[in-house]
């Protein structure tokens, strides 16, 4: 069924193997959906891996919640003032400007996709030291 409008391939549909991953000194993400990558979207979406015994650093998106759904491994997630830990099937709600971190735990990266609220996800870093994208 058609409405009339058409679609770039591009813009549509975008596979994590045709996406050069950003690799960062805890793990890489690869960044599928965006403003950036894909023009008029309205969330951002991606897969993020954490290796064994490694964190990111502790940041805050101010513009946009975060969902995180674990596909392989496990971690404990600081969300705010709280630690919770997450395994595979888990999804955590992380709201808007709540400080987090996540430390990948166990033998395997945590490896999880990571949804946000906004096309134009920002990251605000809260620890001098540690990479983000």
């Amino acid at each position: 069924m058609s409405n009339g409008n058409t679609f770039e391939r591009d813009t549509v549909i975008r596979s994590a193997g045709q996406v050069e991953p950003t690799p960062l000194s805890w793990g890489q993400l690869v960044w599928l959906i965006g403003e950036e990558h894909t023009p008029g979207a309205e969330q951002t979406f991606g897969v993020v891996t954490i290796a064994p015994g490694k964190r990111n650093p502790l940041h805050m998106h101010p513009n946009c919640e975060e969902l995180l759904y674990v596909i392989e491994g496990e971690a404990d997630h600081k969300l705010g003032d709280e630690m919770f830990h997450i395994e595979a099937g888990d999804v955590i709600r992380i709201p808007r400007g709540v400080p987090h971190w996540a430390q990948a735990k166990g033998d395997t990266p945590l490896v999880a996709v990571i949804s946000f609220s906004a096309p134009d996800r920002r990251t605000e870093n809260l620890e001098d030291s540690g990479d983000i994208a």
